[in-house]
C-alpha cells in the first residue's frame, strides 16, 4: 500500500481546519442573528391609534425571557402607549422614561411577543425602541445601538429596534394632548365679616361689655353699688350695737 504523499497530508489537514471553522462559525452566528424587531405594516406619520407589534428573541440556552423594558423616543410618552396583548399573566407598567413588559420566565429559547397600541404616531420619518431584555437568571440583552453607531455592519451587534414610517396622509395634523386637570384655588378666608353680617357670638359679648357712657363697662357701677350698701350696713350695725351697751 502506498505511503501518503506529503502534499496529500498537507490537503487533509487543510480540510480539517476548515471544517473546525466553519463548525465555530455555525456556532457562534446563531445567538448574533439574534434581536428585536417592531413592526407596524403601512405606519404613517401622524396615524393615530396605530398598533406596535414587538418580538423579543430569544439569546439564552438555559434561561427564559421574564421582562421586557423599552425606552420611548422623543415624541411619544407613556401615556400615550396602551397594552393589549402579550404573553400569558405578564403586565404592562409604565415608567418614567417608557414601559416595561414583564411576568413569568418563558421557556428557553422562547421569543417574547407583545401588542401595545400608540395613540399617535409623530411627525418623525422613523422611531428607535431602545429595548433592555431581562432573562431569569439575571442576564440582560441591552438593545440599545443605533445603526451609525453600533454594530460591525455585518448584522452583529445590539441595534435598538426601529420603525421606519412613510410621510403623513394629505390633510393630517398632531392631535392636541390629553389636558390635566388644572389646580383649583380657593379664596384665602377674611378675618373681617361682610357689611350688614351678624357678629360672632364672642363679638357680640364684648360689644355688651363695653355699653354704657364714656364706654365704661355696666358691671363697674353695680360693683359700686353694692359695695356703698355693705358699707351702709356695716355702719348702721356698729351705731346699734354702740346704742344698746
Amino acid at each position: 500500500m502506498p505511503r501518503p504523499t506529503l502534499l496529500t497530508r498537507r490537503l487533509s489537514r487543510t480540510g480539517a481546519l476548515t471544517a473546525v471553522a466553519f463548525g465555530v462559525a455555525v456556532t457562534f452566528a446563531g445567538p448574533a442573528a439574534a434581536h428585536t424587531e417592531v413592526e407596524a405594516e403601512g405606519a404613517r406619520a401622524l396615524d393615530q391609534n396605530v398598533a406596535l407589534t414587538f418580538t423579543a428573541e430569544s439569546e439564552s440556552a438555559s434561561a427564559g425571557i421574564s421582562k421586557v423594558e423599552v425606552i420611548l423616543p422623543e415624541g411619544l410618552t407613556p401615556a400615550d402607549i396602551a397594552f393589549e396583548e402579550g404573553p400569558k399573566g405578564w403586565k404592562f407598567a409604565p415608567t418614567s422614561r417608557g414601559y416595561t413588559v414583564s411576568g413569568a420566565e418563558l421557556a428557553v429559547g422562547e421569543d417574547a411577543e407583545y401588542v401595545v397600541t400608540v395613540r399617535q404616531l409623530p411627525d418623525v420619518k422613523s422611531l428607535v425602541f431602545k429595548t433592555l431584555q431581562s432573562y431569569s437568571d439575571g442576564k440582560v440583552d441591552r438593545w440599545i445601538e443605533l445603526e451609525e453607531s453600533g454594530g460591525d455592519g455585518h448584522g452583529h451587534g445590539h441595534p435598538a429596534p426601529r420603525l421606519d414610517l412613510k410621510p403623513a396622509a394629505p390633510g393630517a395634523k398632531a392631535v392636541s394632548p390629553t389636558p390635566s386637570e388644572e389646580p383649583t384655588t380657593e379664596e384665602p378666608a377674611t378675618s373681617t365679616p361682610p357689611t350688614g353680617a351678624p357678629s360672632s357670638p364672642s363679638a357680640q359679648a364684648a360689644a355688651d361689655d363695653t355699653d354704657g357712657d364714656d364706654g365704661m363697662p355696666v358691671a363697674l357701677p353695680i360693683g359700686i353699688g353694692a359695695a356703698v350698701v355693705v358699707l351702709g350696713a356695716a355702719a348702721w350695725w356698729l351705731r346699734s350695737r354702740r346704742s344698746g351697751s
